[in-house]
């Protein structure tokens, strides 16, 4: 059985590194959980999907609030396992984002995609989700 759960203990956030890292390729396993625990100090949270295995899907996100969007829920990071792909597993984190967003009163729901990631796109619009803005950024 699939399982969604909040990753609150180390060892549920050292689980997801080996998909997080999928996506942020940056990251090295010792500073995962440290940099984890200080986003949540300020509100990220981070969801994963498991079967009985192992970690299939993670998401990282937060819930905030702007004059542009209301109450919003917005996803920092959505990956699945390269391996565990087309197996309904980032359909179902991201249908349960979606509802954890409605019962948190969130009026909207965002993430941005990094523009090289295609396929990541056309799986967000099967999904229902809307290209809506440009994001702009300048590295300091």
């Amino acid at each position: 059985m699939n399982q969604i759960q909040i990753a609150t203990t180390d060892q549920q956030i050292q689980d997801c590194y080996p998909v997080m890292v999928q996506l942020r390729t940056h990251l090295k396993l010792q500073a995962f959980i440290p940099q984890v625990r200080r986003q949540m100090q300020v509100g990220y949270q981070l969801a994963y999907l498991s079967n009985p295995e192992r970690v299939c899907s993670v998401a990282g996100f937060r819930i905030s609030e702007s004059l542009a969007w209301g109450r919003f829920l917005y996803v920092d990071d959505l990956i699945t396992d390269a391996q565990m792909r087309s197996q309904n597993y980032g359909h179902q984190l991201l249908d349960w984002l979606v509802q954890y967003a409605r019962q948190q009163n969130c009026a909207q729901f965002h993430l941005d995609s990094g523009v090289q990631r295609l396929d990541a796109h056309r799986f967000y619009q099967r999904e229902g989700l809307q290209i809506n803005s440009y994001h702009f950024a300048l590295k300091l």
